[in-house]
């Protein structure tokens, strides 16, 4: 008897354990910073505090609301940011077009210490889309095709330098095919993976499971082909599960073939919810905590929300952002034309 309890014990606390996520049945929007910038790149430190990035050379941390912000100036250009990323250390920006300047600015937990320059690329086919790390000394940015495949650059040193790899150690590109700089979310990192979407002529995936040494690429069902066509956003859950998310930015209510699925790393995808829910999306973000079952995209049109892995979704507001990033699992920060809010899903 005392066995059988026992197995009974674990049976419900396990049945407890995975239903610990709720679903959501209504968003909260608190504005949290308001200018007249468009603010495609953020990273959230905590529930009060979240950096961004974004055009008119400004960079800056909202600190529980009060805005601390720098102009940066690249000789005697104000530079367009829609890449940010951060490790222990420091904060990171990057500029999204000719010349692409990354910055390294010292971050001691309160305030800024210092800015650097750490790289910087010329050229008329320099565009800069997004930037992560996988840990506190290894990063990656990704930027459109130059001579026939991606811009990648790596660091190894806590971003202290920056390599660009060689196109012969990358999958070739298609004529057309890019990134597009909405949201700072062409880029998926777990442990050693990276992933990385494109857009335009083609919609793929590119991948490397040790940190950017070795490369694959797949095909994705996402809508190709047009300018404004293809993925604008990724993330996995796992080294299997993965969403990614895009559609036509021109047609923004079509709902096909704009959102699908994978459980294999990203070899494979399927279309989620092909013809119903939302149409064009710039950022999707698993919910954390949800087993991956949960998802919430964001764009110009609205909030959606998934809980059953993209079968079905729900509209939980008309207003408009570019970039969602979650601090928890009921609490996110959001960006976009001239403001970022704090989301606090019910």
């Amino acid at each position: 008897m005392k066995f059988t309890a026992l197995i009974f014990i674990l049976v419900l606390c396990f049945s407890c354990a995975s239903d610990s996520h709720k679903s959501f049945t209504k968003v909260e929007i608190q504005e949290v910073f308001n200018d007249s910038l468009s603010i495609r790149a953020i990273s959230p430190l905590d529930t009060g505090r979240v950096w961004f990035a974004a055009n008119r050379g400004i960079v800056g941390l909202i600190d529980n609301g009060i805005p601390k912000l720098a102009t940066i100036k690249y000789e005697d250009s104000l530079l367009q940011f829609r890449s940010i990323a951060q490790n222990k250390e420091a904060v990171f920006v990057l500029s999204v077009a000719n010349p692409g300047v990354l910055y390294k600015i010292g971050f001691d937990g309160k305030e800024a210490t210092y800015i650097e320059e750490v790289y910087v690329e010329k050229g008329d086919k320099v565009f800069y889309d997004a930037m992560a790390f996988w840990n506190d000394k290894e990063g990656i940015a990704m930027g459109d095709p130059v001579d026939g495949c991606l811009s990648i650059i790596i660091t190894r040193d806590g971003g202290n330098s920056w390599n660009k790899l060689l196109c012969e150690d990358l999958p070739s590109t298609e004529v057309g095919e890019a990134g597009f700089a909405a949201s700072n979310s062409n880029i998926a990192i777990v442990d050693d993976h990276v992933w990385i979407a494109s857009g335009g002529k083609k919609a793929r995936v590119f991948h490397s499971a040790d940190k950017g040494i070795h490369w694959e690429v797949f095909d994705t069902p996402i809508l190709q082909g047009g300018a404004m066509t293809g993925i604008y956003s990724i993330d996995f859950y796992d080294e299997n599960l993965g969403v990614i998310f895009g559609g036509d930015w021109e047609k923004k209510e079509f709902n096909e073939g704009n959102k699908a699925i994978t459980k294999d790393g990203g070899k494979t995808w399927k279309l989620m919810s092909n013809g119903e829910g939302p149409g064009y999306r710039s950022s999707v973000r698993f919910v954390p905590g949800s087993e991956g079952e949960a998802m919430v995209a964001v764009g110009s049109p609205g909030i959606s929300y998934s809980d059953d892995r993209g079968d079905s979704w729900v509209d939980l507001s008309e207003e408009g952002f570019y970039a969602i990033e979650f601090v928890n699992d009921t609490l996110a920060f959001a960006s976009g034309r001239n403001r970022i809010s704090k989301l606090l899903f019910k």
